[in-house]
């Protein structure tokens, strides 16, 4: 039988009820909580079938490992497979917001691309497996909680991978210091998905050659470039500040 790992607070834990109800083999409330916000977890848990069970904040605190919990602890089989790009993006109600990651080594930026994906809304974010970090220890401390959130996809071949994006509609916009169109004048409102080169190397020469527009944050200052966490924050804040004053 599988170890159960214990995902907790309301986003991480309606997010795997949202995407991998089936992984959730049970949802612990604590009995003192009676809002709506609780009660809309229930039925989204009653609804598939997981049993709830509720309980003390003592009991919380020892399944969380701490009390930071907002009340909701929910424990979910971590061996199920995870949901593919392909099936992400053809679920989706509202235009794709993908974040691609060509060769990002440093789990802490990757933990904080992470974060900046759960802040803005994205719906996955691809990395290769090779050459690259994947989902650690380190990377899910740094994440804060961002890990069980967002869906974190290791693709075998990136290239294969955002062709297929190009074929189901989605414009890949990559972005990098050099280059010759600005931020502020793309159109981000469409599907779009965000590459990013690695550190100190940038995207690769094939991985720049399929994407569809390549863009640069505008710099007032001495500095030449950002780091890869702070510039995929930008562009994604960019991304929604579009599409809300669109709506």
């Amino acid at each position: 039988m599988a170890t159960l790992r214990h995902v907790t607070g309301f986003h991480p834990v309606t997010a795997s009820l949202r995407q991998r109800p089936g992984s959730v083999r049970a949802l612990y409330v604590a009995a003192s909580r009676h809002d709506r916000r609780v009660r809309e977890l229930m039925d989204r848990a009653n609804a598939a079938g997981i049993v709830v069970h509720a309980v003390d904040n003592e009991r919380l605190d020892a399944l969380a490992g701490n009390d930071r919990h907002q009340g909701v602890v929910a424990a979910v089989d971590p061996t199920l497979p995870r949901l593919t790009i392909e099936e992400i993006v053809d679920s989706l109600t509202e235009p794709a917001l993908l974040l691609v990651l060509d060769g990002v080594t440093d789990p802490h930026n990757l933990g904080a691309c992470l974060r900046n994906a759960d802040a803005f809304g994205v719906h996955g974010i691809i990395v290769p497996k090779d050459r690259a970090a994947g989902l650690n220890a380190t990377v899910a401390k740094a994440a804060s909680g961002a890990a069980d959130t967002v869906p974190l996809i290791s693709v075998t071949n990136l290239a294969r991978t955002l062709r297929d994006l190009k074929e189901r509609g989605v414009w890949l916009c990559g972005a990098d210091a050099d280059a010759p169109d600005d931020l502020f004048t793309a159109d981000l409102t469409g599907p779009i998905a965000w590459v990013l080169g690695g550190e100190g190397t940038g995207m690769r020469r094939l991985t720049r050659e399929l994407c569809d527009r390549i863009v640069g944050i505008p710099l007032r200052g001495t500095v030449a470039s950002l780091n890869v966490s702070v510039a995929s924050g930008i562009c994604l804040y960019e991304t929604r500040r579009q599409r809300s004053a669109r709506t």
